[in-house]
């Protein structure tokens, strides 16, 4: 598996094998296919539900002696009702409890966007709207910052950010985000963007590259790359 140097040094594999909208009972043999097809970087989020049965089969493809943990990049992320500096912490915890793993290789916040503490992952009010937070962002990633002190995660980015929220997180970091996971396909270049980050030694990663079909905003006459 090529990969590309990040701008802390971590190697980061540029194919990574995404775990969203993968039904339950599909997604074990999914991880373990992909793992013996050669993937290495498996991305995983909180909002996705299923990262006790990523785990599962990451931890069995290591027990089979197929990978050892250090030759995987595993990926997760900071869901929005955790941006609360106190919340950060207690969320990686749990993803990892979840994939049953001692450390991730990077942890995102997955989208620049607080949502009020809730046992809901989306909550909203009784007319149906989202009801956000208001933590500023920078507070939260100084939290990611010490995530990546205690060894919890080997890396730290964003997701879904645009320039301006970037350029406030680079101005103001100790750590650099090392990427930003963004829509990226034919149909979405995000080139200013792109060219920005790049400015700023932050990789792109590319989520949807070929345009998910079956995204649920998607309409009739939605032109399908493939």
């Amino acid at each position: 598996m090529t990969t590309i140097t990040l701008n802390n040094g971590k190697e980061f594999p540029v194919v990574g094998f995404g775990t969203s909208r993968t039904s339950s009972g599909v997604i074990i043999q999914a991880v373990k296919d992909a793992i013996d097809a050669g993937y290495r970087h498996i991305d995983c989020a909180h909002i996705y539900g299923n990262e006790h049965e990523v785990g599962e089969a990451i931890n069995a493809k290591i027990a089979e002696g197929i990978v050892k943990r250090e030759d995987l990049f595993v990926v997760s992320k900071l869901w929005n009702c955790f941006h609360e500096p106190k919340e950060v912490k207690p969320a990686l915890e749990h993803s990892l409890k979840q994939l049953n793993l001692d450390y991730l290789d990077l942890y995102l916040i997955h989208w620049p966007i607080c949502y009020q503490k809730s046992n809901e992952l989306c909550p909203t009010n009784e007319a149906g709207e989202i009801l956000y937070g208001n933590t500023d962002i920078l507070d939260t990633y100084r939290a990611m910052e010490e995530l990546v002190d205690a060894g919890l995660t080997k890396s730290i980015g964003i997701s879904n950010f645009n320039i301006k929220q970037i350029d406030y997180i680079t101005k103001n970091a100790r750590i650099q985000p090392v990427t930003n996971q963004v829509e990226c396909h034919p149909y979405l270049l995000n080139k200013k963007l792109s060219d920005f980050c790049k400015s700023k030694n932050i990789v792109i990663t590319a989520y949807a590259p070929l345009g998910s079909p079956a995204r649920p905003r998607a309409t009739p006459d939605y032109h399908v790359l493939l």
